[in-house]
């Protein structure tokens, strides 16, 4: 069912937690550089989790509950617990309702971890649209992902992953490196292999984008869904530092390594590459450049 819609953060936590309560204090939050993160202490006891966007990027939030309420469908892993969404016109603010996440990891958190994921990627996908893809488009950051939906996950990746990145890049390209990305989208049934089953991906799977819940379990936050390749969302747990060992070993422990994914984990990873290179600029060119010229 989908998120009751409110018109002040104020009315919602009325509408969540009763007509007498109220928010006694707020706190600001570090957290990414799309939203505005707050934790507010309400008059019952209560502490509620809010990410305010402007009014124009209501977008992300509605992305973001479809998101989370995708990977809670497959009971296998933990997803904060929504409240509710809305909008305030006199504001300007749009916003998304959550219960904070409080715990601790213990010796177990990234076994555990490790095979709920696994369990998420083996989960029937047959109500999300399609073999590859999504119901609907939506971020990867601040950029809208495509998710049309394919029979083929090397189509999908080629035409909704790489395709898109490479028309927002446009002119920052020069001739030279166009020409290599188009050479090396046509080698991609050489290097890509199809998947044994498509899997519900978190789509955006670095190690910030999870939280250790009072259980000691993972906590899944912010996702970039999709149907895909595993291998794409394990890919990027290795790009920006990875995981803890244990992660990894209790993947595996459910879903066997495929020959040849460290040879085509870089080229998964081309993708977030590219997209933050469009997002960021600066580094990121050359780190695009190197990929592509490896595989070609």
């Amino acid at each position: 069912m989908p998120l009751k819609a409110y018109d002040s953060i104020e009315e919602a936590i009325k509408g969540c937690f009763g007509k007498d309560t109220g928010i006694e204090s707020r706190r600001n939050v570090i957290g990414g550089d799309i939203n505005t993160t707050q934790i507010l202490s309400l008059s019952n006891k209560d502490e509620v989790f809010v990410k305010i966007n402007t009014i124009k990027n209501k977008g992300f939030f509605d992305a973001e509950e479809e998101g989370l309420t995708a990977i809670a469908s497959t009971h296998t892993i933990g997803t904060p617990k929504l409240y509710c969404k809305g909008t305030d016109k006199d504001k300007g603010i749009s916003f998304l309702m959550m219960e904070p996440v409080k715990g601790f990891q213990n010796k177990d958190t990234w076994l555990n971890m490790g095979h709920e994921f696994a369990e998420m990627h083996l989960a029937d996908t047959s109500g999300f649209a399609g073999k590859y893809g999504f119901i609907h488009d939506n971020y990867i950051g601040a950029s809208k992902q495509i998710n049309t939906p394919k029979d083929s996950w090397i189509e999908f990746f080629r035409q909704c992953r790489l395709e898109p990145q490479v028309r927002i890049a446009g002119d920052a390209f020069d001739k030279e490196i166009l020409r290599d990305m188009l050479k090396l989208m046509d080698r991609l049934d050489d290097i890509l292999i199809e998947p044994d089953r498509p899997s519900l991906l978190h789509g955006d799977m670095w190690g910030g984008n999870h939280m250790i819940g009072s259980d000691g379990k993972a906590i899944l936050i912010d996702p970039a869904v999709y149907v895909g390749h595993a291998e794409a969302d394990m890919a990027f747990t290795e790009l920006f530092g990875s995981m803890p060992y244990d992660f990894y070993k209790g993947y595996y422990e459910k879903i066997e390594k495929q020959p040849g994914y460290e040879d085509r984990k870089d080229l998964y990873n081309l993708y977030h590459l590219l997209n933050h290179y469009n997002l960021f600029g600066g580094s990121y060119l050359s780190s695009v450049k190197r990929t592509v010229r490896y595989y070609i």
